[in-house]
């Protein structure tokens, strides 16, 4: 009789062995990108046609098919145990970990004998195998089928990789928007501008690794959407993609992270990017400036857009479930006139909390000094000193949750407290600014890939000042966007947003504002 020679990789052998505890592990992502989000997802061991691990029957230790393999194992030495150097042999196995162990044999048995290391097998042995073969012939096929395709696909990537130690991305927004309204919040008294307009962002990214454990990042980026802001008298109006460079490229984004042990990285940021990259996103359905929010209120908490890079940052893995993450920006840190000390900065401290796998919380604190305007907040709100004062230092505290209550809805919600003092005017007065939002999501309704997002907020008011005035009223943001996830590669987003007494003024008439937001990404 002759073995059927069965080749399966060591990487296939592994992973398919691997017990589920191991294989279903997941750890902490470190690298955030707000700006450029890419979706991970876990891959199966096999193709949507195969049976699920639900459907499959398990193998007792006492079965004939594991007391068989065993028996064959101890006498040839075809099976090495699991990566850990165990064999487990008292945990009941599915029939494909039992097919990946009677491939491996019979791989093993074929180098034996090829390299004559054994004489014969066993008439009584053979028979063992045959049967075994015949048993298992449906997932000794379909593992053989996953080997050949992965190695298919290795081989296609090796072949067609930008770099060895480079990947490569592009992401091309195109934008129609517009707004709506009688007269712009500024107290200008002048009429809003209606017209409809057209913008672009085009970004072109790199991220090289030199030890497997690190990551250089370099982003280029040319783009022309104007801030809405000019056409509305308002911050609050402001898209979460909007930006004009008038189609120069400019380096958009340089930074460095690595690994420190495992547990640790660590992240230095010098062009491009703010505090939020330092911190995990609890609501991450929203806060992609490419496929989340249309606004830019909608995208975080305006607590954490104070500052801007250079800076650094740590996370930490206190647990599987707790991690620390810190960060450190000075917008002017490399002016020698200036320096870190002097410049005007703002520093993070947040710990993320996941203790289930469908709940994520956060607790956020941030120092920051003359660093209040946030790009989504009002006048007032930016600098409630009326600017009389060049030394304003802020104790921002921020919470924010969310809870997917099942595969298609999502709710998360998310407070924000700014307690801000004016260090060179007479008496150091205060002010007390606030925010708050609430956030619903319907991933993959009416398709694979959609979204249906709904938000309702309060961008920062001021609701105590001890130098001037104060807010009475307050703005209400609501908005909904809908992105339409075409294909892989392409997403069609229409969206708009309400706001109702802009710029915290109950005077002001309310301000809409639409887009289509079309996003490629390759």
């Amino acid at each position: 009789m002759t073995i059927r020679k069965v080749s399966l990789s060591i990487a296939a052998i592994l992973a398919l062995c691997m017990p589920p505890a191991i294989a279903n592990q997941q750890t902490t992502q470190f690298v955030k990108s707000s700006s450029n989000p890419i979706s991970s997802e876990t891959p199966s061991h096999f193709d949507t046609n195969s049976p699920s691990v639900a459907q499959l029957s398990d193998l007792t230790p006492d079965h004939w098919a594991v007391e068989a393999l065993l028996s064959l194992a101890n006498r040839y030495k075809c099976i090495s145990g699991y990566p850990n150097g165990t064999y487990q042999g008292d945990r009941p196995l599915n029939r494909y970990e039992f097919a990946a162990a009677l491939s491996k044999c019979l791989d093993r048995l074929n180098q034996q004998i090829a390299q004559s290391t054994i004489n014969s097998i066993h008439s009584d042995d053979l028979a063992t195998l045959q049967r075994l073969q015949s048993d298992f012939a449906t997932e000794l096929a379909t593992i053989q089928q996953e080997v050949d395709n992965l190695e298919t696909r290795t081989a296609t990537l090796e072949a067609q990789q930008f770099s060895t130690t480079t990947r490569f991305n592009g992401e091309v927004i195109f934008a129609l928007a517009g707004v709506g309204g009688n007269r712009k919040a500024d107290g200008s008294g002048e009429s809003i501008d209606r017209n409809i307009v057209f913008g672009e962002r085009v970004r072109l990214e790199f991220r090289t690794s030199f030890s497997g454990s690190d990551q250089l990042r370099m982003r280029l980026q040319a783009r022309n959407i104007p801030e809405l802001e000019d056409a509305t008298g308002t911050q609050m109006a402001n898209l979460g993609f909007d930006g004009n460079t008038s189609n120069s490229i400019e380096l958009d984004r340089l930074d460095y992270e690595a690994r420190i042990g495992e547990r640790a990285l660590v992240i230095v940021s010098v062009v491009g990017g703010g505090l939020g990259d330092y911190v995990t996103t609890v609501n991450p359905l929203f806060s992609g400036s490419a496929d989340g929010a249309i606004s830019l209120f909608g995208r975080e908490n305006p607590i954490r857009r104070q500052g801007s890079v250079p800076g650094v940052g740590l996370v930490y893995e206190l647990t599987d479930d707790i991690v620390l993450e810190l960060g450190y920006i000075a917008a002017q840190a490399t002016d020698p006139e200036v320096g870190i000390t002097q410049s005007p900065y703002a520093a993070v401290a947040q710990v993320t909390i996941e203790p289930t796998d469908f709940s994520r919380f956060s607790l956020t604190y941030v120092r920051s000094f003359n660093g209040l305007d946030t790009g989504t907040s009002s006048e007032l709100a930016s600098d409630p000193f009326e600017g009389d004062s060049d030394a304003i230092i802020a104790n921002s505290f921020g919470a924010e949750a969310s809870v997917n209550v099942s595969p298609n809805f999502t709710i998360g919600g998310r407070v924000g407290y700014i307690q801000a003092t004016a260090k060179d005017l007479s008496e150091n007065p205060q002010a007390d600014i606030f925010t708050w939002a609430v956030l619903l999501g319907f991933p993959d309704l009416a398709g694979e890939g959609n979204l249906l997002g709904i938000i309702a907020g309060q961008p920062l008011r001021v609701t105590h000042n001890q130098y001037g005035d104060r807010e009475s009223n307050a703005a209400l943001h609501l908005e909904a966007f809908y992105r339409l996830q075409i294909n892989d590669n392409i997403a069609i987003t229409p969206g708009a947003f309400l706001l109702i007494h802009p710029e915290n003024d109950a005077s002001n008439d309310p301000i809409y504002v639409g887009t289509i937001r079309t996003t490629f990404s390759f």
